[in-house]
């Protein structure tokens, strides 16, 4: 159950109507975009063959489902204008993006990027792949990426302050001095390095920024658990013989959130803004990954196609804008010196 003060500050943060309703957008878009399969696909989401239905989005059909010859996936924007196809009364329903986020449209008229159009709204980037739907599922990559990072930075710094705070002497003197020799590391370096040992996965890009992005949040955690176990409370649940445990998880960490709520949509700004400048040096995800940095080094590269940099940078834009209200509302909601009347 949460605290009177913490419903007073969720109901406080309500109120702040810009803040609110752009966290409603981003959690709306975000939760959209994972179905970005059901939005943005060249494979239809249901056909009709012979009398049998088909789900090509959630399973695989050979071509020779269909009577094609090889075994490979069936073509289905090649399968739906075939004359065998039509003659068989097959039909497709496909997503309202009838385009993947790595199909090249190579039989478009011209070379790529492709101007926008009644086909693709958004144009074609250099490999002739639909703006649009690269856009949405480098959304989902950005967003995902972001949100794990802000978990396990949180999970990290809560650790590493709360436990330099509480012990405090020596543990959290020396606890010190080795993160700030950590923090003093070169991270493009480290991501290099890294990068070129295990590859520029997922994972191993999330691993990388998760190492140093909890560092910030563990000064704040460190302060409070200073603070907070020199309460009266706390002494008093000590002197009663309640465990360490129950001390730090019951009396001291749900009275020192309130740091890990105000920075929480910084660090997702931060995760968002460092994908996408990664994959823009080149050092982020590899290709063909949906990336919005690897869209704009081509609008970089491609100066007379401005719907390049243009789609992704308002995407950018706009999001980094709607989280940035979010965290200035929960710093005013959250943050006690701000309804403190005696600072």
């Amino acid at each position: 159950m949460l605290s009177a003060v913490t419903r007073r500050q969720f109901q406080r943060f309500r109120s702040l109507r810009r803040a609110w309703i752009s966290l409603l957008i981003l959690v709306a878009v975000y939760l959209l975009s994972l179905f970005s399969e059901h939005l943005a696909n060249d494979r239809p989401l249901l056909l009709g063959y012979e009398g049998r239905l088909y789900f090509p989005t959630l399973n695989f059909y050979s071509a020779q489902t269909f009577g094609g010859r090889h075994k490979t996936e069936a073509d289905y924007l090649a399968l739906e204008q075939s004359a065998a196809f039509q003659e068989k009364k097959g039909w497709m329903i496909f997503p309202p993006i009838k385009s993947g986020p790595y199909r090249s449209f190579l039989d478009q008229p011209g070379n790529p990027p492709h101007p926008p159009s009644s086909a693709h709204w958004l144009g074609t980037d250099d490999s002739a792949r639909d703006v649009l739907a690269r856009l949405l599922y480098g959304f989902r990559t950005s967003m995902s990426f972001a949100l794990a990072l802000a978990a396990l930075a949180t999970v990290l710094g809560i650790l590493a302050g709360g436990i330099q705070g509480y012990l405090g002497g020596r543990f959290d003197l020396t606890a010190q001095r080795l993160i700030e020799i950590w923090s003093a590391l070169p991270f493009l370096y480290v991501v290099i390095l890294i990068g070129s040992i295990y590859g520029q996965t997922f994972t191993v890009l999330l691993v990388v920024f998760a190492i140093f992005q909890w560092i910030g949040l563990s000064y704040y955690m460190r302060g409070e658990f200073y603070r907070l176990k020199t309460m009266t409370y706390t002494q008093a649940a000590a002197a009663l013989g309640a465990s360490h445990g129950r001390i730090l998880f019951r009396h001291i960490l749900p009275n020192a959130l309130n740091p890990v709520v105000t920075i929480l949509p910084f660090t997702l700004i931060g995760g968002i803004s460092s994908l996408t400048a990664l994959d823009f040096l080149g050092f982020g995800l590899p290709p063909p990954t949906p990336s919005w940095g690897e869209m704009l080094q081509q609008g970089l590269k491609y100066l007379d196609a401005p719907w390049l940099a243009l789609s992704s940078i308002l995407a950018l834009f706009t999001t980094l804008l709607l989280a940035g209200f979010v965290g200035e509302g929960a710093r005013a909601a959250f943050d006690p010196k701000a309804h403190n009347p005696n600072p």
